[in-house]
């Protein structure tokens, strides 16, 4: 998912234990929830930011983070490729208004396997070189997410009236 990084920041993750790596993951979360928390939504409602609801089943907006990264993700998860596919392509019609709110391109992959073996198409965007265990990355980190997330509230305040046909399949 993330390009190679440096051996220090592999020596790095190593020092954490599995709960140490939990809390650092959440304390990142909470902190960048909370400077979200300050940006209204688009159509003016309350929103979880971090786990942003776009109210249509196997669709979602996702965020991650680790010691080698960060991606921003839009993930077309529907368990039948069919779907999958007319999702793809009604995203496809959207495409300069997604790109346009975005204020940039982002990479489109239909053949993406998420971490549990699943076929999923991942439109997204990642940043390298930055490190979820070294807080002095984080503003970098929260730079990225932003307003991309942002972003992403705005085009789907347009858009996802036209995405009401998946809402139920």
């Amino acid at each position: 998912m993330f390009k190679e990084f440096s051996s220090f920041a592999v020596k790095i993750i190593e020092l954490y234990s599995k709960e140490e790596t939990k809390k650092i993951k959440e304390s990142f979360w909470t902190t960048l929830g909370k400077y979200l928390s300050l940006i209204p939504v688009s159509d003016g409602s309350k929103v979880n930011w971090i786990n942003y609801k776009t109210g249509i089943k196997y669709l979602v907006f996702r965020m991650d983070v680790n010691y080698k990264g960060g991606v921003i993700a839009i993930e077309i998860c529907h368990p039948d490729q069919h779907v999958r596919l007319q999702m793809l392509d009604q995203f496809q019609q959207y495409a300069l208004l997604l790109e346009s709110e975005l204020g940039e391109k982002w990479e489109w992959n239909n053949d993406y396997i998420d971490e549990f073996g699943r076929p999923i198409i991942r439109i997204f965007k990642e940043i390298d070189g930055v490190n979820i265990f070294i807080r002095e990355d984080w503003p970098k980190l929260i730079s990225f997410f932003k307003p991309r997330i942002m972003g992403l509230d705005s085009f789907w305040s347009t858009a996802k009236y036209s995405f009401e046909k998946f809402k139920y399949v």
